[in-house]
């Protein structure tokens, strides 16, 4: 099978593009990769059989409609042409393309016409997370928009991934059939995300948040938290790795309270050291806010830490009881920087209970992890093609 993945995503940064297209890959079919390009980075890379074909760089910093739109636009002509390029050389049987943004889809009009087969996976659902971007309302042009594009986009597509069970009954209510949806979280891979011996860290107690620099993420709600422990837990640090629009101002932040010296703001990391960066750690921290989009988006970093057998405290929300129970994680009462500060103690000082959160989301990992349910996203793959054959 000759299949190509397109997503406006650095390949090497995403778990969920990379993960797709190297099981592909193992199982012997021919995956080529079309993606942004970091500062540095060759225009072609073969990783791990994968042909990643980077076609435009991205700097993460817009902060209007307009700047971003721009980017995107750019991205789908330059996509379009590149992938119909490629499919008059060797045509492709598949194309899975990832959103945001759900256009994107469009960017295979002309293989589709010639019999490709379509996936279009939501990894975010758009109308809410552009929402939560621009601070639109529900009422405005805009988000009906991107509902009506939303709609169009997911009816073109042979058939829609989506990341969580929440966003798949949102979208089966307002886009597409049911029979056209097929849920499928983002699992950790196990042979990336495993458990490794425990760390000293030097006598640090080292906690870590993983991820994009978006104020739905709430990171700003963790630095105010640990501002409140600092003198309580002299031993404590906080990690941030990642990039976004709101770097700067969590770097201004993070020095206004004078702890620099606690709080490191440390970049981007491919997939394949991060593992190892959060196996380092004795607590992960997810502290999203509870609004419209970061309630419903399900964060793949709570199961990869819960993978790694480290706990985690994790912001309270739609999302997060619709899957765990304080059996697992810790939870705190969402963009509550005095409830977050009361569980960062609490699993410092209660070494019992950091052992017993481990134990059970290792066991609820059994389950939840990529080996157990890549089969949902090969017999989709195959039953396409097939179909179409």
């Amino acid at each position: 099978m000759n299949v190509c993945m397109l997503a406006y995503t650095y390949y090497e940064m995403d778990n969920r593009v990379r993960r797709y297209a190297e099981t592909l890959s193992k199982r012997g079919d021919s995956v080529c990769v079309i993606a942004l390009k970091q500062k540095d980075q060759s225009h072609y890379e073969k990783i791990n059989g994968v042909n990643v074909f980077r076609i435009q760089g991205r700097t993460i910093d817009e902060k209007t409609k307009i700047s971003y739109l721009i980017k995107l636009i750019r991205f789908f002509i330059r996509s379009a042409s590149f992938l119909t390029k490629e499919h008059i050389k060797e045509p492709f049987d598949l194309i899975h393309i990832h959103s945001v943004p759900d256009f994107l889809v469009f960017a295979a009009f002309i293989p589709k016409l010639f019999g490709s087969r379509i996936i279009l996976d939501i990894h975010d659902i758009v109308p809410e997370f552009f929402r939560s971007k621009f601070n639109s309302t529900d009422d405005s042009l805009f988000f009906k928009g991107l509902i009506l594009i939303e709609k169009l986009s997911s009816l073109f597509a042979d058939h829609v991934i989506i990341s969580n069970h929440i966003w798949y009954d949102i979208l089966t209510s307002r886009a597409i059939d049911k029979s056209k949806c097929t849920t499928i979280l983002n699992y950790p891979d196990s042979t990336i995300f495993y458990r490794r011996d425990y760390p000293t860290n030097n006598n640090k107690f080292i906690m870590l948040y993983p991820g994009t620099l978006n104020w739905h993420q709430g990171i700003d709600i963790a630095i105010k938290a640990f501002a409140r422990i600092k003198d309580k837990a002299k031993s404590a640090e906080f990690h941030i790795y990642g990039k976004g629009p709101s770097e700067k101002e969590l770097v201004s932040f993070i020095n206004e309270l004078g702890l620099e010296n606690r709080i490191f703001i440390k970049g981007l990391v491919p997939i394949d050291k991060i593992p190892e960066i959060m196996s380092n750690v004795a607590v992960g921290i997810i502290p999203k806010r509870n609004d419209p989009f970061g309630g419903q988006a399900f964060s793949t970093k709570t199961l990869e830490f819960m993978n790694l057998g480290i706990p985690v405290i994790v912001s309270k929300t739609k999302i997060d009881q619709y899957y765990f129970d304080e059996s697992i994680l810790k939870f705190f009462n969402p963009g509550d920087d005095e409830d977050l500060s009361k569980a960062m103690l609490e699993l410092i000082n209660n070494h019992t209970l950091r052992d017993n959160l481990s134990k059970n989301a290792l066991r609820f990992m059994e389950k939840n992890n990529w080996e157990a349910n890549r089969h949902l996203y090969l017999d989709l793959v195959d039953s396409l093609v097939k179909t179409d054959n």
